[in-house]
Protein backbone atom coordinates (compact mmCIF):
# COMPACT_ATOMS: atom_id res chain seq x y z
CA UNK A 1 0.00 0.00 0.00
CA UNK A 2 1.28 3.40 -0.77
CA UNK A 3 0.30 5.13 2.83
CA UNK A 4 0.97 8.65 1.23
CA UNK A 5 -0.61 8.55 -1.35
CA UNK A 6 -3.65 7.29 0.54
CA UNK A 7 -3.70 8.82 3.30
CA UNK A 8 -1.54 11.91 2.70
CA UNK A 9 -3.00 14.86 2.20
CA UNK A 10 -0.47 17.50 0.28
CA UNK A 11 -3.63 20.59 -0.80
CA UNK A 12 -6.60 21.29 1.04
CA UNK A 13 -8.44 21.45 -2.21
CA UNK A 14 -11.45 19.14 -2.27
CA UNK A 15 -10.69 17.77 1.04
CA UNK A 16 -13.65 16.60 2.93
CA UNK A 17 -12.88 14.52 6.15
CA UNK A 18 -16.68 13.03 5.88
CA UNK A 19 -14.46 11.09 3.13
CA UNK A 20 -12.26 9.82 4.91
CA UNK A 21 -12.84 6.70 6.74
CA UNK A 22 -12.28 5.64 10.47
CA UNK A 23 -11.50 1.87 10.15
CA UNK A 24 -8.97 0.83 7.51
CA UNK A 25 -9.56 -3.26 6.00
CA UNK A 26 -6.78 -5.34 5.89
CA UNK A 27 -5.88 -8.97 5.02
CA UNK A 28 -3.09 -9.36 7.54
CA UNK A 29 -3.77 -10.94 11.03
CA UNK A 30 -2.99 -8.51 14.52
CA UNK A 31 0.02 -10.59 14.85
CA UNK A 32 1.29 -9.81 11.05
CA UNK A 33 0.96 -5.99 11.64
CA UNK A 34 2.27 -5.72 14.85
CA UNK A 35 5.14 -7.75 13.33
CA UNK A 36 5.45 -5.04 10.32
CA UNK A 37 5.53 -2.39 12.86
CA UNK A 38 8.16 -3.44 14.87
CA UNK A 39 10.39 -4.10 11.90
CA UNK A 40 9.74 -0.49 10.53
CA UNK A 41 10.62 0.95 13.95
CA UNK A 42 13.50 -0.82 13.88
CA UNK A 43 14.83 0.55 10.89
CA UNK A 44 13.42 4.05 11.81
CA UNK A 45 16.17 4.06 14.88
CA UNK A 46 18.58 3.62 12.66
CA UNK A 47 17.53 6.24 10.74
CA UNK A 48 17.59 8.44 13.54
CA UNK A 49 21.10 7.99 14.25
CA UNK A 50 21.94 8.56 11.56
CA UNK A 51 19.65 12.30 11.86
CA UNK A 52 21.94 12.24 15.28
CA UNK A 53 24.87 12.39 14.36
CA UNK A 54 24.36 14.36 10.64
CA UNK A 55 23.06 17.26 13.85
CA UNK A 56 21.69 19.40 10.52
CA UNK A 57 18.18 18.71 10.46
CA UNK A 58 15.42 17.93 12.63
CA UNK A 59 12.04 15.79 12.56
CA UNK A 60 8.85 17.32 13.84
CA UNK A 61 6.17 14.31 14.68
CA UNK A 62 2.27 16.61 15.43
CA UNK A 63 -0.39 14.06 17.11
CA UNK A 64 -3.76 15.35 16.79
CA UNK A 65 -7.39 13.50 17.59
CA UNK A 66 -10.34 13.38 19.31
CA UNK A 67 -10.29 12.35 22.91
CA UNK A 68 -9.01 8.37 23.06
CA UNK A 69 -8.09 8.74 19.53
CA UNK A 70 -4.51 6.94 20.15
CA UNK A 71 -1.85 9.48 20.59
CA UNK A 72 -0.72 7.89 23.50
CA UNK A 73 -0.85 4.73 21.84
CA UNK A 74 1.05 5.98 18.72
CA UNK A 75 3.33 7.25 21.19
CA UNK A 76 3.89 3.85 23.19
CA UNK A 77 3.99 1.57 19.63
CA UNK A 78 5.86 3.81 17.44
CA UNK A 79 7.81 6.67 19.23
CA UNK A 80 9.15 4.60 22.12
CA UNK A 81 11.64 2.34 20.65
CA UNK A 82 13.74 5.32 19.65
CA UNK A 83 16.60 6.65 21.34
CA UNK A 84 15.15 8.96 24.11
CA UNK A 85 18.83 10.91 23.64
CA UNK A 86 17.59 12.28 20.43
CA UNK A 87 13.94 12.43 20.55
CA UNK A 88 11.83 14.25 22.72
CA UNK A 89 7.66 14.10 23.44
CA UNK A 90 5.91 17.13 24.51
CA UNK A 91 2.31 17.21 25.61
CA UNK A 92 0.52 20.35 25.43
CA UNK A 93 -2.58 21.26 27.96
CA UNK A 94 -4.40 24.13 28.99
CA UNK A 95 -1.89 27.35 28.51
CA UNK A 96 -0.39 28.98 31.84
CA UNK A 97 -0.92 32.43 32.07
CA UNK A 98 2.55 32.67 31.42
CA UNK A 99 2.18 31.53 28.10
CA UNK A 100 -1.22 33.53 27.52
CA UNK A 101 0.59 36.94 28.36
CA UNK A 102 2.51 35.84 24.42
CA UNK A 103 1.50 34.66 21.16
CA UNK A 104 -0.29 31.49 20.42
CA UNK A 105 2.65 29.87 19.18
CA UNK A 106 5.13 31.07 21.58
CA UNK A 107 5.21 27.80 23.76
CA UNK A 108 5.54 25.90 20.67
CA UNK A 109 8.18 27.64 19.52
CA UNK A 110 9.74 27.26 22.55
CA UNK A 111 10.11 23.37 21.68
CA UNK A 112 10.77 22.67 18.62
CA UNK A 113 13.31 20.08 18.00
CA UNK A 114 16.58 21.27 17.64
CA UNK A 115 19.25 19.69 14.63
CA UNK A 116 19.60 16.28 15.41
CA UNK A 117 16.40 15.65 17.13
CA UNK A 118 12.88 14.26 16.85
CA UNK A 119 10.41 16.13 18.63
CA UNK A 120 6.94 14.95 19.41
CA UNK A 121 3.86 17.33 19.38
CA UNK A 122 0.84 15.44 21.83
CA UNK A 123 -1.77 17.80 20.89
CA UNK A 124 -0.09 20.83 19.28
CA UNK A 125 -0.25 24.27 17.63
CA UNK A 126 -3.63 23.32 16.36
CA UNK A 127 -5.63 23.25 19.27
CA UNK A 128 -6.17 27.04 19.10
CA UNK A 129 -7.82 26.50 15.76
CA UNK A 130 -10.06 23.64 17.16
CA UNK A 131 -10.94 24.12 21.24
CA UNK A 132 -10.55 27.99 20.75
CA UNK A 133 -13.07 27.60 17.43
CA UNK A 134 -15.40 24.99 19.34
CA UNK A 135 -15.84 26.66 22.36
CA UNK A 136 -15.75 30.48 21.13
CA UNK A 137 -12.14 31.31 22.78
CA UNK A 138 -11.32 33.31 20.16
CA UNK A 139 -12.79 35.67 17.79
CA UNK A 140 -13.85 34.41 14.22
CA UNK A 141 -11.49 37.23 12.82
CA UNK A 142 -8.71 35.62 15.47
CA UNK A 143 -8.92 32.11 14.14
CA UNK A 144 -9.25 33.50 10.20
CA UNK A 145 -5.72 34.95 10.90
CA UNK A 146 -4.05 31.75 12.68
CA UNK A 147 -4.71 29.57 9.94
CA UNK A 148 -2.35 31.41 8.14
CA UNK A 149 -0.10 32.12 11.06
CA UNK A 150 0.41 28.38 11.35
CA UNK A 151 1.17 27.80 7.61
CA UNK A 152 3.76 30.73 7.69
CA UNK A 153 5.47 28.91 11.05
CA UNK A 154 5.60 25.51 9.81
CA UNK A 155 6.83 27.18 6.32
CA UNK A 156 9.63 28.97 8.40
CA UNK A 157 10.83 25.46 10.39
CA UNK A 158 10.66 23.61 6.88
CA UNK A 159 13.44 26.25 5.45
CA UNK A 160 15.33 25.78 8.19
CA UNK A 161 15.44 22.28 7.98
CA UNK A 162 12.93 20.91 9.97
CA UNK A 163 10.78 18.09 8.11
CA UNK A 164 7.06 18.12 9.39
CA UNK A 165 4.97 14.92 9.64
CA UNK A 166 1.28 15.96 11.10
CA UNK A 167 -0.80 12.76 11.75
CA UNK A 168 -4.63 12.96 12.65
CA UNK A 169 -5.85 9.72 14.46
CA UNK A 170 -9.50 9.62 13.06
CA UNK A 171 -11.88 7.69 14.85
CA UNK A 172 -15.65 7.01 14.80
CA UNK A 173 -17.78 8.46 17.58
CA UNK A 174 -18.78 5.16 18.47
CA UNK A 175 -15.27 4.06 18.96
CA UNK A 176 -14.24 6.69 21.00
CA UNK A 177 -17.24 5.60 23.56
CA UNK A 178 -16.07 2.08 23.15
CA UNK A 179 -12.47 3.17 24.48
CA UNK A 180 -14.00 5.33 27.39
CA UNK A 181 -15.56 2.51 28.31
CA UNK A 182 -12.54 0.44 28.11
CA UNK A 183 -11.07 2.88 29.98
CA UNK A 184 -13.61 3.27 32.90
CA UNK A 185 -13.90 -0.84 33.35
CA UNK A 186 -9.96 -1.23 33.76
CA UNK A 187 -8.70 0.44 36.97
CA UNK A 188 -5.61 0.83 35.16
CA UNK A 189 -6.76 3.61 33.15
CA UNK A 190 -9.36 4.96 35.00
CA UNK A 191 -7.59 7.62 35.68
CA UNK A 192 -7.46 8.97 31.92
CA UNK A 193 -11.45 9.08 31.80
CA UNK A 194 -13.29 12.13 33.18
CA UNK A 195 -16.51 14.47 33.09
CA UNK A 196 -14.83 16.44 30.79
CA UNK A 197 -14.54 13.69 28.20
CA UNK A 198 -18.15 13.47 28.03
CA UNK A 199 -18.40 17.07 27.82
CA UNK A 200 -16.63 17.46 25.19
CA UNK A 201 -17.71 14.79 23.31
CA UNK A 202 -20.74 16.79 23.41
CA UNK A 203 -19.37 18.99 20.80
CA UNK A 204 -18.60 16.06 18.49
CA UNK A 205 -20.22 17.62 15.19
CA UNK A 206 -18.01 20.98 15.89
CA UNK A 207 -14.95 19.33 16.80
CA UNK A 208 -14.84 17.31 13.10
CA UNK A 209 -16.05 20.61 11.57
CA UNK A 210 -12.82 22.48 13.24
CA UNK A 211 -10.40 19.49 12.13
CA UNK A 212 -12.24 19.31 8.51
CA UNK A 213 -10.98 23.16 8.00
CA UNK A 214 -7.84 23.17 9.94
CA UNK A 215 -6.74 20.00 7.69
CA UNK A 216 -7.90 21.81 4.50
CA UNK A 217 -6.27 25.22 5.15
CA UNK A 218 -3.09 23.72 6.43
CA UNK A 219 -2.10 20.67 3.98
CA UNK A 220 0.73 21.92 2.27
CA UNK A 221 3.36 20.06 0.23
CA UNK A 222 6.38 20.64 2.56
CA UNK A 223 3.86 20.07 5.58
CA UNK A 224 1.12 17.84 4.87
CA UNK A 225 -1.59 15.95 6.86
CA UNK A 226 -2.15 11.98 7.21
CA UNK A 227 -5.70 11.33 8.27
CA UNK A 228 -4.98 7.50 9.45
CA UNK A 229 -7.83 5.78 10.23
CA UNK A 230 -7.76 4.61 13.53
CA UNK A 231 -10.54 2.31 14.72
CA UNK A 232 -8.49 -0.34 14.83
CA UNK A 233 -4.94 0.30 16.70
CA UNK A 234 -2.69 -1.96 15.22
CA UNK A 235 -3.03 -0.77 11.28
CA UNK A 236 -3.15 2.90 12.94
CA UNK A 237 0.48 1.73 14.44
CA UNK A 238 1.49 0.46 11.14
CA UNK A 239 0.16 3.18 9.09
CA UNK A 240 2.26 5.81 11.15
CA UNK A 241 5.49 4.09 11.65
CA UNK A 242 5.65 3.38 7.60
CA UNK A 243 4.65 6.97 6.73
CA UNK A 244 7.22 8.27 9.28
CA UNK A 245 9.58 5.69 8.09
CA UNK A 246 8.52 6.67 4.71
CA UNK A 247 9.72 10.49 5.18
CA UNK A 248 12.96 9.78 6.93
CA UNK A 249 13.91 7.58 3.98
CA UNK A 250 13.10 10.29 1.69
CA UNK A 251 15.85 13.05 3.67
CA UNK A 252 18.81 10.94 2.31
CA UNK A 253 20.59 11.22 5.98
CA UNK A 254 24.02 9.77 6.16
CA UNK A 255 26.46 9.64 9.02
CA UNK A 256 29.37 12.06 8.86
CA UNK A 257 32.87 11.22 7.86
CA UNK A 258 35.15 11.17 10.83
CA UNK A 259 36.31 14.97 11.82
CA UNK A 260 39.78 13.21 13.58
CA UNK A 261 43.08 12.62 11.90
CA UNK A 262 42.28 8.84 11.67
CA UNK A 263 45.90 7.65 11.39
CA UNK A 264 46.93 9.90 14.49
CA UNK A 265 44.20 7.83 16.75
CA UNK A 266 45.09 4.60 15.24
CA UNK A 267 48.66 5.50 16.05
CA UNK A 268 47.50 6.25 19.70
CA UNK A 269 45.28 2.88 19.59
CA UNK A 270 48.84 0.87 19.29
CA UNK A 271 50.98 2.89 21.31
CA UNK A 272 47.62 1.78 24.20
CA UNK A 273 48.09 -1.59 22.88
Amino acid sequence: MDYQQKFGVFSGSGFHLDDCPARMDDDRTKEQLEEQTQANCAELAKLQYKLYAENRRAVLIVLQAMDAGGKDGVIRHVISPLNPQGCRVFSFKVPTPVETAHDFLWRYHLVTPARGEIGVFNRSHYESVLVEKVHDLASAEAIEKRYAQINDFESRLTAEGTTICKFFLHISKAEQLHRFRARFTDPDKQWKISDSDFRERAYWNDYQKAFDTAIRRCSTQLAPWYVIPSDYKPFRDLAVSALLLDTMRKMHLEVPSGRVDLAKIEQLLDAES
